[in-house]
């Protein structure tokens, strides 16, 4: 399984906003850190401020911040809300036409590694991300120190 780029901005997104230390960084600023697309950049930060994880203002001061504080972003609420195909395999999507998926037992097991993944990354929040040594180590790597 492989996260999309969608939800990997999405994830480096709030970790900026999270270690920006109150600050209100512009989308632009966020892309050239990252040296990602400003266009693409803008699309995960509007799908995030529509689901509420950042707030986004426009004009002279405007800018982004975290819609919710870090310690209330559940990083596998934010992996199912970005992501939209969780199916490991075809028998666990929509529309299985595999001729093994009444006798097999893969899509149990998928179903049982996926629900272990969510396990796991539902016991972090987005201030376990940032926070301790590695918040030092992020502000530097970001040029925000």
């Amino acid at each position: 399984m492989r996260l999309t780029t969608f939800t990997d901005y999405s994830l480096r997104v709030l970790i900026y906003l999270a270690v920006s230390e109150g600050g209100q960084p512009t989308i632009r600023e966020i892309a050239q850190r990252y040296d990602i697309s400003r266009n693409h950049l803008m699309k995960v930060v509007q799908e995030l401020s529509q689901k509420g994880y950042l707030i986004a203002s426009r004009g002279k001061h405007g800018g982004l911040r975290l819609g919710l504080p870090a310690t209330e972003i559940k990083i596998g609420m934010l992996v199912r809300d970005m992501e939209n195909d969780f199916a490991l395999a075809e028998c666990l999507g929509d529309n299985s036409y595999c001729v093994l998926t009444p006798a097999c037992k893969l899509r149990s097991v998928f179903t049982e590694a996926l629900d272990a993944f969510f396990v796991a990354l539902d016991a972090y929040t987005l201030e376990d991300i940032v926070s301790g040594r590695k918040r030092a180590k992020l502000l530097k790597i970001l040029s925000l120190a």
